[in-house]
């Protein structure tokens, strides 16, 4: 499978630009958040590709207006044509703003979670929008990553953890992969294909969990 990375800037090249084999062949989109919600909707559209998403620091419009057509995976576990993602929106908190967490409340979401993925038999992609502590977060308040996502890890051991948040135009020392332990951890920043290795046990498995590819279909259609 792979899956079109997208997160903190809207890609001219896939909005402003679009062509369909830009999208080259990706299976889905996966939004790690500070996007518009109009750019999320407009690639459920034309892209004729799932797309999934959890909030960003800056998305709060989202709690009002979610993107509609879309799948949001924040504090939960999904499951697709075998891949099992797990959601965790936000960053650490540095001001009041909705979608900022404290290192405790973001570790109680992570202990929330393991019931999840438990339940699903462990976890392929972890998608949060800030980055794992020492993962490629930077040092300035706004941008720190959390500790929990490190015990994440080691615990639940995914292939991939994607997250975004850490503009790689900050400076030349951004890091787009860093490897920590057996996970893959990599900044979606604008856009970035991934591809996910099939799990011998998911070969067959062409249909996610909890009606998602019905929602998807019928969400297109009146697009149209």
């Amino acid at each position: 499978m792979k899956a079109l990375l997208i997160s903190d800037v809207e890609s001219p090249a896939l909005w402003d630009y679009f062509r369909p084999e830009r999208l080259g062949d990706a299976d889905l989109i996966i939004s790690c958040g500070d996007l518009k919600r109009e750019y999320l909707e407009f690639l459920v559209t034309m892209a004729n590709r799932p797309v999934f998403y959890v909030p960003g620091n800056h998305d709060e419009a989202y709690v009002k207006t979610p993107p509609e057509g879309c799948e949001n995976l924040d504090d939960r576990v999904v499951t697709y044509r075998g891949v099992r993602f797990l959601g965790l929106g936000g960053c650490k908190r540095y001001n009041q703003e909705t979608y900022q967490y404290t290192e405790d409340e973001m570790a109680r979401r992570v202990r929330r979670a393991g019931r999840q993925i438990r339940k699903a038999g462990g976890v392929d992609v972890v998608v949060t929008h800030a980055a794992p502590t020492g993962c490629g977060d930077r040092p300035d308040p706004a941008h720190r990553g959390f500790d929990c996502f490190l015990s994440l890890m080691d615990r639940y051991e995914p292939p991939f953890l994607v997250h975004g948040h850490v503009h790689m135009n900050y400076d030349r020392d951004v890091p787009r992969r860093v490897t920590y332990g057996k996970t893959t951890v990599i900044n979606a920043y604008e856009r970035y294909m991934l591809e996910i290795p099939e799990r011998e046990e998911s070969r067959g498995q062409e249909r996610p969990q909890s009606g998602l590819r019905n929602r998807w279909r019928k969400w297109t259609s009146r697009s149209r």
